[in-house]
């Protein structure tokens, strides 16, 4: 299990509805978390599962003084909403001036969705929402913590330009520098495009060469259905089959191949942590065993 942190450049290529689509097809337990220091989308857009609006105030805006007081991962779920569906949310902030309540704590919080993964109680794998991360953002204070970086883009060509050379600075900033095809970084960042349906395949590949090309240390890892219908029933705008949509269908696509691709990794790293943990428990106890001895 694994934290994946969505985020795009520049405009609206849809972070928030990738990251919705993708979640609601997760194939294990997910919490979906708005991290987004310009403010949540979600609490406009969606319905509780109570039938009523999302609390704006049960979220990253409560989590704020829980994380300042140390977090435990099984702490999250004390400030989760569930979305009309069942999916698992955590609002985030209404606001961008409410994101000065989080500065210092984004390393903590990603620390906390990381080990989500391993909790005994309620274990989950953490989708954030980044939104946008040009700047100085400090939602790029998760990615150290993820397991994936999936940066969101459209197809415009000047589109396709700034997701090229975000993912080589990011890759400079995780990465320590570019890296070859042989040779990709952790966190591994993935593109997904938002395409026609028609011509994704071809241009999936195009992007991607252009990506090895430029040695970003990125690599393309599927496509979402430019669906604006699908996206307006995910929302709860339009009443219709979302199932039978375009946007769930490619999901399904993406999330399959994240498995595929990445899901034996995913699962070894929480088994090399959850033995870490068991070898420093034992040893703690042995040393308790001395101590009580030696009285």
């Amino acid at each position: 299990m694994a934290l994946i942190a969505l985020a795009a450049d520049k405009g609206s290529p849809g972070v928030t509805t990738a990251a919705v689509a993708l979640a609601a097809v997760w194939p294990r337990r997910v919490l979906l978390a708005e991290t987004d220091p310009a403010g949540g989308d979600l609490v406009y857009r969606s319905a509780a599962a109570h039938g009523g609006p999302l609390n704006p105030n049960t979220g990253m805006l409560s989590i704020a003084a829980t994380a300042r007081r140390g977090l435990v991962p099984d702490q999250l779920w004390d400030h989760v909403q569930p979305l009309s569906g069942g999916l698992e949310v955590l609002v985030g902030l209404g606001i961008a001036e409410q994101a000065a309540g989080l500065a210092g704590l984004w390393p903590t919080l990603g620390h906390a969705f990381a080990s989500l993964a391993d909790s005994p109680h309620a274990p989950a794998d953490v989708i954030a929402d980044c939104g946008r991360v040009s700047g100085d953002t400090p939602a790029v204070e998760l990615f150290p913590h993820a397991a994936l970086v999936l940066l969101v883009s459209r197809t415009e060509p000047e589109a396709l330009a700034r997701v090229r050379d975000r993912a080589a600075a990011l890759a400079g900033k995780l990465h320590g520098g570019p890296r070859g095809a042989a040779n990709l970084g952790n966190p591994a960042i993935g593109v997904v495009l938002i395409a026609d349906t028609g011509n994704a395949a071809k241009l999936a590949s195009q992007v991607n060469d252009m990506l090895v090309h430029a040695q970003t240390g990125a690599r393309v890892v599927g496509t979402l259905a430019d669906d604006p219908a699908g996206a307006d029933q995910l929302a709860g705008r339009r009443r219709g089959r979302l199932d039978k949509s375009l946007l769930i269908r490619s999901a399904r696509k993406v999330t399959a191949d994240l498995y595929q691709q990445y899901g034996a990794a995913w699962a070894a790293s929480a088994q090399a942590q959850q033995a870490q943990q068991a070898h420093a428990q034992a040893q703690q106890e042995q040393m308790n065993g001395r101590a009580g001895a030696g009285r």
